[in-house]
């Protein structure tokens, strides 16, 4: 059974940082692509972020570009998405996906995704 859960989100002023984890089991964590999406009621799933599963190839959405940083530990089996200069519009559910071996053009494909964690909530106030 694979299963990825997330960690680390929260209440943060404008303005502040969070770190974001993500563990896998019941996976090769190397052979993998991982992803961070995000999600408001009302909006489709939204590309965030992701590291390809060489560790060669990231991506970020514009929106988030300067202030969002992906990594992986593939010894731990954990993707982290660490967050910046948070702004009240990244308030969402942030969720985090895994993909076999991907071709680093499908990497903010929502659809191309094997896996999905539960997800875990991040407000920004202020």
């Amino acid at each position: 059974q694979v299963t990825l859960v997330e960690s680390g989100g929260g209440l943060v002023q404008a303005g502040g940082a969070l770190r974001l984890s993500c563990v896998g089991s019941g996976l090769i964590f190397a052979d993998y692509g991982m992803g961070w999406f995000r999600q408001t009621p009302g909006k489709e799933r939204e590309f965030v972020a992701a590291v390809d599963w060489t560790g060669d190839f990231t991506r970020y959405s514009d929106p988030v570009k300067g202030r969002f940083t992906i990594s992986r530990d593939n010894a731990k089996s954990t993707v982290y998405l660490e967050m910046n200069n948070l702004k009240f519009e990244d308030t969402a559910v942030y969720y985090c996906a895994a993909d076999f071996r991907p071709h680093p053009h499908y990497l903010s494909d929502r659809g191309r995704y094997d896996y999905w964690g539960q997800g875990t909530q991040v407000t920004v106030s202020s």
